[in-house]
């Protein structure tokens, strides 16, 4: 069998990327499985990293009952570099990172292509919950078929040569039907839970943002905590712990329930709202676009889906494109909590034409 059938699996231990490596073999690829080592190997909880040594473990055992190579490969510098310490920067701006986009882009779909390459494999497959269609020379990144399930908007970042070379086998299927082909195959992480995002975990459940300014060794931003009118309410301990449209957590109470409205890096400030429609924008603006599809001429508006966060619902909208990549959306419907540091994807229909970072919020 030819190169052009022989593809390296993201592996990190759950039961998804083990599905989509098993369902490559089936179907006559050659498979190879890697797992990125991200953090110490010493960690050992299965339920907070999904790149310990049980993860690695797991990954290890899938790959030897469906008898291919396994791979771990130490991925901690870059991703401390091109990730957390990118999140963390923007936690100090005030913004809310989303570092799913970029750990596909770069790592899962970026170094493993790398490897991929010295392994004599022509694609990278992964667990995502995604399809590509279109052509090999014009492919096009498509919705999951389970819309619970559905992935695309966390790859909205890759570029079109990632595309052609990725592989999604899990794309058209649902959840359950992966969890039943695990226990079929009988592999030893059928009932595992979702490894989705727990590389971002601290320990004891810590959270991403604390966890980073520890791992950073840097000072909480602390400051005052606001009404609309500027009326100091109380203090706060740092800038990272929010995020606009929180509710939970704030430290104050005002006889309502109160949202974060704004955070203000420059000042300190958290102003909170007890008026949802405070946190309502009529558009946003964005940088750094990624266009998957042909891009639309500079100034002319596109008409489109925009999805403002992954668990959203996607908004009719028009966006206008600028030449230095900056990117305007203006909803049909006013949406709420739309946070700087977000990614602001770009659908029409199921498929996906593009994405940039939020940088904030526009209109009311």
């Amino acid at each position: 069998m030819g190169s052009e059938k022989k593809a390296l699996v993201a592996m990190s231990g759950g039961v998804d990327s083990s599905v989509a490596a098993a369902l490559l073999v089936e179907q006559g690829w050659q498979v190879e499985g890697a797992t990125l080592r991200l953090h110490p190997c010493e960690d050992s909880n299965p339920e907070r990293f999904c790149c310990g040594v049980d993860a690695e473990a797991a990954a290890k055992l899938v790959c030897d009952r469906l008898d291919i190579p396994h791979h771990v490969i130490s991925a901690g510098v870059p991703f401390e570099d091109w990730i957390l310490r990118p999140a963390w920067e923007a936690y100090q701006r005030g913004a809310t990172p989303s570092p799913c986009p970029l750990c596909n882009r770069d790592l899962k779909l970026g170094l493993l292509m790398d490897t991929a390459s010295a392994l004599g494999a022509s694609h990278v497959a992964t667990g995502h919950y995604a399809r590509v269609g279109g052509s090999a020379d014009a492919p096009t990144l498509l919705r999951g078929a389970d819309s619970n399930k559905d992935q695309s908007y966390f790859l909205f970042a890759l570029s079109t040569e990632q595309l052609t070379r990725s592989v999604f086998p899990l794309g058209g299927l649902d959840k359950p039907a992966v969890r039943a082909k695990a226990l079929e195959l009988g592999l030893v992480n059928a009932q595992r839970r979702s490894s989705q995002d727990a590389c971002l975990l601290g320990p004891d459940g810590q959270s991403f943002a604390e966890m980073l300014r520890l791992r950073f060794g840097a000072d909480a931003q602390p400051g005052e905590l606001v009404d609309e009118g500027g009326r100091v309410l109380g203090l706060h301990g740092g800038l990272h712990l929010f995020t606009v449209g929180q509710r939970r957590g704030l430290g104050v109470a005002l006889g309502r329930p109160a949202f974060v409205q704004h955070i203000d890096p420059a000042s300190g400030r958290v102003t909170v709202t007890t008026r949802p429609d405070a946190l309502l924008a009529s558009g946003l603006v964005a940088c750094a676009t990624n266009w998957l599809a042909a891009p639309p001429t500079p100034g002319e508006p596109l008409r489109c889906e925009a999805q403002v966060r992954y668990r959203a619902n996607p908004v009719s909208a028009e966006a206008i494109a600028g030449d230095d990549g900056s990117l305007t959306v203006r909803f049909a419907q006013p949406q709420r909590a739309v946070t700087a540091g977000q990614a602001v994807v770009l659908y029409r229909g199921e498929r996906v034409l593009g994405g940039a970072w939020v940088l904030g919020a526009t209109g009311a």
